[in-house]
């Protein structure tokens, strides 16, 4: 199988759990109906993003969400991405992916490594660590197309990462993502289009759609970078599903004609692995 169909929903979040759900199982159905056959949803796709929301809206895996992720995988029979959900396990809160198979079963979980702490005068301050704790494992997760290797926003800025998921055979990246309106037009797409071109693979990223009105006004743009570096599919900030077509010899053959996998100076420099969770 050297193409499959990839789907990209940019959920329009709102405040209302059960809503979030609905709306998301339903684009997920309308995504396997044009032909998706991986589909991947936002960062924190049922609830709204803020250090403020992730104790009132944090669940246990399996719970709630995790529950209606896995019946709309196992309906519309497809890899389910479950871009993420504040997750709560033994007193401690997470940023949590979960990915399931066509017949509906959990697959992969990964909790975000990386925590977005950062401070920009005058613009942005946003410190995830005074809620959450981070995750301290790798995740990949195998399916009939290619291997796929996750992250969860902030976890895209660390290029060592993506080295190691691509070094580990993973041909596509996801990274479901809620950059804002200071980092969006600054980093965004330009992160995606780096790690593509770093380890010569597919980089796809969600993002909330843009709200305006929240608390935290994600940039949205979500987007599907193929192995040269172009950007193949890309929304605007409103609510849309966009799709992308990964073509395995073309990256096959981008390998072949740029070989940097080949000509890395392993005597030299290395980057390594102490822990991972593959699905």
């Amino acid at each position: 199988m050297c193409k499959f169909r990839l789907a990209v929903v940019q959920l329009q979040v709102s405040s209302v759990k059960a809503d979030n759900l609905s709306r998301a199982r339903g684009l997920v159905r309308e995504a396997a109906a044009q032909g998706g056959k991986v589909v991947l949803l936002p960062e924190c796709f049922n609830s709204p993003y803020g250090t403020s929301f992730f104790s009132e809206y944090a669940e246990r895996i399996p719970g709630e969400s995790t529950q209606v992720l896995s019946e709309a995988a196992k309906e519309s029979k497809v890899y389910l991405v479950g871009g993420s959900i504040p997750e709560e396990d033994g007193g401690k809160l997470y940023n949590s992916c979960t990915v399931f198979g066509p017949d509906g079963k959990m697959i992969l979980k990964h909790r975000k490594i990386h925590l977005f702490d950062i401070d920009v005068p005058g613009k942005i301050r946003f410190q995830e660590s005074e809620t959450l704790s981070p995750g301290n494992a790798l995740s990949m997760f195998e399916t009939p197309f290619c291997k796929v290797g996750v992250g969860i926003c902030y976890d895209m800025r660390f290029a060592e990462l993506a080295q190691l998921y691509s070094r580990k055979g993973c041909q596509l990246l996801v990274y479901p993502g809620a950059f804002n309106m200071t980092t969006g037009p600054a980093h965004w797409e330009l992160l995606q289009r780096g790690r593509a071109i770093d380890n010569q693979v597919y980089v796809a990223t969600a993002s909330p759609a843009r709200d305006e009105t929240a608390s935290y006004v994600a940039w949205g743009h979500s987007s599907v970078v193929n192995p040269w570096g172009e950007v193949i599919s890309k929304a605007g900030p409103e609510e849309s599903i966009i799709y992308a077509d990964i073509d395995l010899q073309y990256l096959a053959d981008i390998r072949q004609q740029i070989p940097i996998t080949a000509q890395r100076r392993d005597d030299l420099y290395s980057v390594t692995c102490t822990q991972e969770a593959s699905g």
